[in-house]
């Protein structure tokens, strides 16, 4: 089964990314993400309740408009705050929603930040420091904003297709439902790019993208079937309940869907794949080269200074080390068989020669094949070192 899934990309590349995904303890960079989404969205959404409720003051089919297409696109809590009686205009709301709204943002964006810094492994030296760090987190939350608009349009255009007759409805619905699945690609792709502190091209950025912008149409459906099945027939306190652990529950499916795309970046960019398939799970493996240029830029990724070195060296894997003699023979022998104690273990691995080893100055650049050469002598650059692989016997 190992062989064939390291011959087999359909298979191996999912497989990296599962893997990666794990290794960068995806499911907490999730749940960060989902804890500063919750602090965020509610008071957002309601800020621009709010603001449109002065702007739009005395125009309630206009108000139900923008409000219904604004805010379709939010799983669960669109169908809740999307309606004009949700329109109230308070000065003391605006102010205390837009303070909490930019703490949640901000921290939303750091949390982004950080999510897509670690699937890069990007050096703790290189990454921005905390007053650019919050400047990126406003820039974030302005694309994401314009974002918001431009699906908000496509759905208004699609809610008022019913004149062009059934058959072309149809189609034009499907056709605005790719429209919106690029947009949000390509909105993404831009946001990928500006969260992470090392230079990524858009060709790099754009395959986590799109698969994002895909299941996010289908975490639309999940959402959807949420509200009609659960909360539709819930009534008063419980109600309340679903609505908000539906919400934290759709954020961090939305959260769990964003860290993959970007696992999957990363995987197809520097070509982490084919992976051992016991990797996580024993030392026992034969580690591929993906399995070793994966855990040496776990390595680098500790740097914190730029004048630091960091090596990684990889001895024998203990299924092709050789076997300490058993009791019996040595006895016939008259030789005393070693003990076979921690102590031992670690004295033999480390009489065994070192098949691998990597300087923070010699690790491929992405999706380049390590050669034979030796390590650069130069310094490593800020963001990533660029020289190939030096192998010893």
């Amino acid at each position: 089964m190992d062989r064939f899934q390291r011959g087999f990309p359909p298979v191996s590349m999912p497989l990296a990314t599962i893997y990666k995904y794990l290794d960068d303890q995806g499911p907490y960079l999730s749940a960060i993400i989902t804890y500063y989404g919750f602090i965020a969205i509610f008071p957002l959404l309601l800020l621009a309740s709010s603001i449109l409720g002065f702007v739009l003051q005395g125009n309630a089919g206009l108000q139900e408009a923008v409000l219904n297409s604004a805010l379709s696109t939010f799983p669960i809590i669109g169908d809740q705050l999307g309606t004009p009686e949700g329109l109230t205009g308070s000065t003391a709301g605006v102010v205390v929603g837009t303070l909490t709204a930019l703490y949640g943002s901000l921290g939303l964006g750091q949390a982004i930040q950080n999510a897509v810094n670690i699937t890069w492994a990007v050096p703790r030296d290189s990454r921005p420091n905390p007053f650019l760090l919050r400047l990126r987190s406003l820039a974030l939350l302005a694309t994401a904003g314009v974002s918001v608009l431009v699906v908000s349009v496509l759905s208004a255009i699609g809610s008022e297709t019913e004149v062009l007759g059934e058959r072309a409805t149809f189609a034009l619905r499907w056709t605005i439902r790719l429209v919106t699945i690029v947009v949000i690609g390509i909105v993404l792709t831009l946001l990928f790019r500006l969260a992470s502190a090392r230079s990524v091209s858009l060709r790099k950025a754009a395959p986590g993208s799109f698969v994002v912008a895909i299941l996010w149409q289908g975490l639309q459906t999940i959402g959807t079937l949420y509200v009609t099945r659960v909360i539709a027939e819930t009534q008063g306190m419980n109600s309340t309940f679903a609505l908000v652990l539906g919400l934290i529950g759709i954020i961090y499916v939305a959260a769990f869907i964003g860290v993959l795309g970007m696992e999957v970046n990363v995987v197809l960019a520097r070509r982490l794949y084919p992976r051992a398939l016991l990797t996580p799970f024993t030392d026992n493996v034969r580690l591929t080269e993906a399995d070793k240029r994966t855990y040496a830029y776990y390595a680098t990724m500790q740097r914190h200074k730029g004048y630091e070195r960091i090596q990684v060296s990889w001895g024998v894997p203990p299924m092709d080390r050789p076997k300490p003699l058993e009791q019996g023979t040595s006895s016939e022998r008259g030789e005393q068989a070693p003990a076979d104690t921690p102590q031992e273990r670690r004295r033999q691995a480390r009489a065994a020669p070192p098949t691998t080893h990597v300087t923070l100055d010699a690790l491929p650049t992405d999706g380049a094949q390590p050669s034979q050469e030796g390590p650069s002598q130069e310094g490593p650059t800020r963001d990533e070192p660029s020289s190939p692989t030096d192998r010893r016997g």
